[in-house]
């Protein structure tokens, strides 16, 4: 049931403009599915979806699945998305335009996701944790370096 559940999620973000979870929810509903805000919401994490603009400029679910076959994509998103980005001891933190945490925190594990052991997002920050203060400035670099 959840494999075809999720199956059905992506159809619906392929084919509808979902802007949140409500909306996702009520589509699954209207398809059957009894699901609850708590459910979709591990929908979307297990499925990494993501919220981006689209080529309209709808702010909306898309797959970071299909994203990630164009690594372009990401580091462009990067760019646009952080504002700053600094480390303390083992943690780097990124600062982003609001809403767009989510968005570059999925384009970081894309491209540096070995260097890091897990990261967070919120609405405009991101923190990273690292093996060490050393990983930690060199992750930054890095990051610098694309900006």
């Amino acid at each position: 049931m959840k494999n075809k559940r999720q199956s059905e999620i992506l159809s619906i973000i392929e084919q509808k403009i979902v802007y949140t979870q409500e909306d996702l929810q009520n589509e699954l509903l209207a398809l059957g599915y009894n699901v609850t805000q708590s459910t979709v919401s591990r929908d979307i994490k297990e499925l990494r979806l993501i919220k981006t603009h689209d080529s309209q400029g709808n702010y909306r679910y898309v797959s970071a699945t299909k994203k990630s076959e164009d690594t372009s994509h990401y580091h462009d998103l990067f760019i646009k998305s952080v504002k700053s980005v600094d480390c303390a001891l083992n943690n780097v933190v990124i600062k982003t335009h609001s809403g767009m945490a989510s968005t570059a925190c999925v384009a970081l594990d894309d491209m540096f996701g070995n260097m890091m052991l897990g990261s967070l997002a919120g609405d405009d920050t991101i923190v990273i944790v690292t093996r060490s203060e050393m990983h930690s400035k060199i992750l930054v670099d890095k990051i610098n370096n694309i900006l």
